[in-house]
């Protein structure tokens, strides 16, 4: 079969269906393709901060209206960090939140709501969806690309091909240059638990920068049906050094430590351990090139600090959808014109990227983190920043002006 189209897009996860349907809200046809059949697991820590629903409510309203609906998610309203020395800061995802309104965010399995989203897509007659159908073979051509699934069977000939297939893309490491790098990179595990006590009554994710697994966190975040995603993330480059044994690690924090030894006294594991790996958005890469471009985790743009993956991967699928729609119009498909995608991206995204890798710095200084979060929790203007950076793209342009890091400095309200 051969299919003939402007778009495609490779990989339909979060990024990928959130750019098929921004292209679709804008009239543009595109073919969406992915190896899986959904639903399918994918691991990951399952939270989807308040930005996350914010910025699909842009898209298609239809989508957050919908998915407030599923039995399979429990609302949230905000994270808690909780310092080396014990201190705790709750960090809402909307300021003042009432609970009789809509949950800015979400906790889901990613099996639930990327099936979700798949499904969503297939409200629109712009897309088209090819499922268990792995993109295997990317060849070039003056007019665009060929890509070809294992036995060639399918054969998309397009203009452009957008990227979102993840941390393991072979498209992205091969052909556009992205290299892992230990520094630049985040080694995690996570495993399904019930029984978990003292779980936040708001559903606030739980951040712990726990002193002896420094510059590591260990997180749980509840779940529906009494179920918590558990894990640990600890940079690559920590790992190799250390030669950390992940599962272990995690398991003597839940089996050892005061606080989660009591918590998880009567948890029981209902899933086996699974690890994976993100690539974090701690430096600026080339992200596209003649003919492509790199969404979500493809193009590494995970946040540094908390892990987060999937806001950042719409917003970036948002981008690319409204460039590739510029592309189409001017019929500049080019490396040269593509950079203007890069452009954006980093004019979006690069202030929170930056701050988020300087906070990832400070667990290095045990001491600094700790007077980062005493001094969030004095300082009004220091919380609201934090905050956010989980609730809204619109309100991080604060984050670009020096005035507002100096009246964080020297203020206390």
């Amino acid at each position: 079969m051969v299919i003939k189209t402007d778009v495609c897009i490779i990989g339909a996860g979060p990024g990928g269906c959130a750019t098929a349907i921004q292209l679709a809200k804008l009239g543009i046809k595109n073919v969406l393709v992915d190896r899986a059949i959904f639903p399918r697991d994918k691991i990951c820590g399952d939270a989807l901060s308040g930005k996350v629903m914010n910025l699909f409510n842009k898209i298609d309203p239809a989508i957050a209206t919908a998915f407030e609906k599923e039995k399979t998610q429990i609302g949230s309203w905000g994270v808690k960090f909780v310092a080396p020395n014990g201190k705790a800061l709750r960090v809402p995802f909307r300021q003042n939140f009432n609970k009789e309104q809509s949950p800015p965010g979400f906790i889901a399995k990613r099996f639930d709501f990327d099936n979700f989203l798949v499904e969503q897509t297939k409200r629109f007659s712009e897309i088209q969806l090819l499922q268990d159908t792995d993109i295997t073979e990317h060849i070039k051509t003056p007019k665009g690309w060929i890509v070809k699934n294992k036995n060639a069977s399918i054969e998309i000939h397009t203009r452009l091909l957008i990227v979102c297939n993840g941390a393991h893309s072979n498209f992205a490491k091969e052909i556009g240059g992205i290299k892992m790098e230990p520094e630049h990179y985040c080694a995690g595990i996570r495993g399904y638990y019930t029984g978990v006590t003292d779980l936040d009554p708001d559903n606030f994710i739980e951040l712990h920068f726990i002193k002896d697994f420094l510059p590591g966190y260990f997180w749980i975040f509840p779940l529906a049906n009494g179920l918590a995603n558990v894990g640990v993330g600890v940079a690559s480059d920590t790992v190799s050094s250390k030669k950390m044994n992940l599962k272990k690690e995690m398991l003597d924090i839940i089996e050892q430590h005061p606080e989660f030894k009591e918590r998880f006294k009567n948890a029981q594991l209902v899933d086996t351990i699974k690890g994976y790996g993100l690539p974090l958005g701690s430096k600026k890469r080339k992200i596209s090139g003649d003919g492509f471009m790199l969404v979500g985790d493809a193009a590494s743009l995970i946040d540094p600090f908390t892990g987060e993956g999937i806001g950042n991967a719409v917003i970036s699928g948002m981008i690319g959808a409204k460039y590739a729609s510029q592309c189409i119009a001017e019929q500049k498909f080019d490396g040269t014109f593509m950079q203007g995608y890069d452009d954006l991206i980093y004019k979006k995204m690069w202030s929170e990227l930056n701050l988020s890798r300087r906070m990832q710095q400070l667990l290095d200084y045990p001491f600094l983190f700790n007077m980062v979060v005493n001094k969030a929790n004095r300082s009004k203007l220091l919380r609201e920043t934090i905050s956010c950076m989980f609730e809204s793209i619109d309100l991080r342009n604060r984050l670009k002006s020096p005035v507002f890091y100096l009246k964080i400095l020297f203020t206390n309200s």
